[in-house]
């Protein structure tokens, strides 16, 4: 046998399975930002605005905001989304609660947003997204709000109104439950531990971007059936685009899971009216820590559970929508 020929063989082999998947990874990456030159071309928000789509700019940093009714006068909202979605999820409720009087803001957060990505880890921990909040509702003159989040947008709600009360009307998280109660819950919890075993694996490096755009097709496939259309292909614009995954991933990157069960910033109580609205299919959240955080909510609660999954607008929107403008309707 020629064991020369042979190295050789094996060296191309290994060659090629590392080029191959590299080049496809760099083919998938949309290079010519598509979704950063369409929100490049929106007009900046002004006090004038009708509804629609705008740059904002706050915190040293450019948000994609999508707001209506912003000429009513009743009460003011802010909508924050989860992971990897973006604000036109908050579509219908945008919609609706104008209707009734309300003046709505949704907004691509940080790493969603094409001139809101910072580069280095540590401007994604929680502290930093809940500036952002509190700076987008300044400058659009929300002195206070009510405040809906879902999934990511609910765990930083949840710091939000620990820290900032004197801020918010209302509280209304959808899927994570108390942070201090969830992420104790994922280290300690036998059941949570195993349902949210997905986050430490996100916070590898570079490993889950090069998988998603290895495997765009299956992601998008994945979400059919709970988003519209129209919210995958912007959620798929928006990741295609060479960093805005790698921003994403850094909330979970940035977050210190191990050391989350001695951070008593995420165990403080909640003085605000909430809702917490959850799916019993929902296979991210135990059930069996969900009542857990009661004892942090001091004020008035309700819980609303519906037989869906995670995806709780999409899937029940009419349900859900309801609830939450009943809910902020009440105070």
């Amino acid at each position: 046998m020629n064991w020369k020929k042979v190295k050789i063989g094996v060296l191309v082999l290994f060659g090629l399975l590392l080029i191959i998947p590299s080049l496809l990874y760099l083919n998938a990456i949309d290079w010519s930002k598509k979704h950063s030159t369409r929100v490049a071309a929106l007009p900046l928000y002004t006090n004038s605005v009708v509804d629609g789509e705008y740059r904002l700019k706050a915190n040293d940093l450019e948000f994609l905001v999508r707001v209506a009714g912003m000429q009513n006068t009743g009460p003011a909202m802010v909508l924050l989304h989860g992971f990897p979605e973006s604000s036109l999820m908050w579509q219908p409720l945008l919609d609706k609660a104008a209707t009734e009087g309300y003046r709505v803001l949704a907004f691509d957060q940080r790493g969603y947003s094409p001139n809101a990505r910072p580069k280095k880890v540590s401007d994604y921990q929680i502290d930093y997204l809940v500036k952002d909040i509190l700076a987008v509702a300044d400058e659009v003159g929300f002195d206070t709000f009510h405040l809906v989040g879902h999934d990511w947008g609910s765990a930083v709600g949840w710091k939000t109104v620990m820290d900032f009360p004197e801020r918010i009307h209302t509280w209304t998280a959808m899927a994570i439950p108390h942070i201090g109660v969830f992420f104790t819950s994922v280290l300690n919890h036998r059941e949570q531990k195993k349902r949210s075993s997905y986050m430490k694996k996100l916070q590898t490096p570079f490993l889950p971007e090069f998988l998603f755009h290895l495997n765009q097709k299956k992601t998008a496939d994945g979400l059919r059936g709970r988003w519209t259309d129209a919210q995958i292909a912007e959620c798929m614009a928006i990741q295609r685009e060479y960093g805005a995954t790698t921003a994403a991933l850094n909330w979970y990157r940035a977050m210190d899971l191990d050391g989350v069960s001695t951070n008593q910033a995420f165990e403080k109580n909640i003085q605000r009216p909430t809702l917490y609205i959850w799916g019993t299919k929902d296979p991210l959240i135990a059930p069996e820590i969900i009542p857990l955080q009661e004892q942090y909510i001091k004020a008035p609660y309700q819980e609303l559970s519906l037989e869906t999954g995670h995806s709780l607008l999409q899937t029940e929107e009419e349900e859900v929508t309801k609830a939450i403008l009943n809910h902020i309707g009440k105070y």
